[in-house]
C-alpha cells in the first residue's frame, strides 16, 4: 500500500505532535490532556486491530471488545495475587487473548454473514456476564489495580513513561499491521474478503488464513487492554460490552475501513469529538450520529479516504 507525499507528511506530523503532547501541555499545566491522548492511543490500537479482520478480512466481528476486556483482567487478575511482573502479565494477556480468539474463531468462521455478527456478539456478551460473575475480582463493581512493574527505567507511575509506551506499543502495531497486510498473508485476507469462493477454488485454505487473522487481531486488542488497565488503574466487565464493540466498530467506519491508518485518526476523531462536545451537552450522540450517516454516505473510506490516492492506491 503506497502512500501519496501528503499522507506520509500527515503521518509523520502526527508522530511528532504526539512526542510533543508531554512536554507541552505540562508547560500549560493542562497534565489532564496527556491521560486523554494516552486514552485515545490506547483504543486507537483497538480499531486498529479490528480493522485487520474488518477492513481487510470482510469479518464483521461485533464482540471485538472481548480481547480489550482480558487484556485488562490480565493485569487485574494477576495484581489482586501481588503479581506485578509487566512482562508475565502483558504475556497473559496476549496469550490469553489469542487463545479465546482461536476458540471464537473456530467456531463463528464457520458460519457467515448475520450468523457470523450474531454469534461473536453472543460470544462477547458470554465473557461480559462471566466477568460480573467473578465476585472474587469484584464482579460488576470493577476491580482496582496496581500498575504493571517492568524495568526501575519504566516506572508507568510516571505519566511520560506511560504515554511514551503506550505511543511505542501503537506504533509497532501499525508497523505489524503494515508489514502482515502487504504481506502474501494479506493478500489472502483480502482476497477471502472480495471473492473467497476462488480464493478456494486456486487451492488455498481460506478458513486456515481467517482463522489466524483473527488470532492476530484478537491478540493486539489484548495489548490494548492491558495498556488500559494501566491507564485507569481499574478493570471492569464493561470493558468487554456489546456497546464497546459498537464504539470500537464506529472508530474503523469514521476513519476508513480497509485503510490501514484510517482506524488510528478514526478513533482520534471519535473520542476527541465525545470529549469537546460532552463538555456542552451530555446528549452529544444525538449529534454525532446524523455526522456519521452522512460520513457512510458520502466518504465511504472515512475520513482518512477523504484524502488523495496514489495511482497504485494506499492505505
Amino acid at each position: 500500500m503506497e502512500l501519496t507525499r501528503l499522507k506520509s507528511w500527515l503521518l509523520a506530523i502526527g508522530f511528532v505532535v504526539l512526542v510533543a503532547v508531554p512536554p507541552l501541555v505540562t508547560a500549560l499545566d493542562e497534565t489532564f490532556y496527556i491521560t486523554l491522548i494516552s486514552r485515545v492511543m490506547i483504543f486507537a490500537i483497538a480499531a486498529l486491530s479490528l480493522d485487520i479482520i474488518l477492513g481487510f478480512g470482510g469479518m464483521i466481528s461485533f464482540g471485538h471488545a472481548a480481547y480489550l476486556g482480558l487484556g485488562s483482567y490480565a493485569v487485574g487478575i494477576l495484581a489482586f495475587h501481588e503479581i506485578t511482573n509487566g512482562w508475565l502479565q502483558l504475556f497473559v494477556a496476549i496469550g490469553g487473548s489469542a487463545v479465546v480468539a482461536f476458540i471464537i474463531g473456530a467456531i463463528c468462521l464457520r458460519t457467515s454473514g448475520i450468523y457470523f455478527i450474531m454469534i461473536t456478539l453472543a460470544m462477547t456478551q458470554l465473557l461480559f456476564f462471566i466477568g460480573i460473575s467473578l465476585e472474587t475480582y469484584g464482579g460488576d463493581d470493577g476491580l482496582p489495580t496496581d500498575r504493571s512493574e517492568f524495568a526501575a527505567f519504566i516506572d508507568l507511575g510516571n505519566e511520560w513513561i506511560l504515554f511514551y509506551l503506550i505511543l511505542g506499543f501503537l506504533v509497532l502495531c501499525m508497523y505489524i499491521s503494515w508489514r502482515l497486510i502487504n504481506s502474501r498473508f494479506g493478500m489472502v485476507i483480502r482476497g477471502c474478503h472480495e471473492n473467497e469462493a476462488r480464493m478456494q477454488a486456486i487451492g488455498f485454505p481460506t478458513y486456515r488464513y481467517k482463522l489466524l487473522a483473527f488470532v492476530i487481531s484478537g491478540s493486539m486488542c489484548g495489548i490494548a487492554g492491558f495498556l488500559l488497565a494501566n491507564l485507569t488503574e481499574f478493570v471492569t466487565p464493561e470493558f468487554m460490552h456489546w456497546f464497546r464493540s459498537g464504539e470500537i466498530m464506529i472508530m474503523v467506519l469514521v476513519g476508513g475501513m480497509g485503510t490501514l491508518f484510517g482506524p488510528v485518526v478514526g478513533a482520534f476523531a471519535f473520542l476527541l469529538f465525545e470529549e469537546i462536545i460532552s463538555g456542552f451537552t451530555e446528549n452529544w450522540p444525538v449529534i454525532f450520529g446524523p455526522l456519521l450517516v452522512l460520513l457512510v454516505l458520502f466518504a465511504k473510506q472515512g475520513v482518512w479516504g477523504l484524502l488523495p490516492k496514489s495511482k497504485a492506491g494506499d492505505g
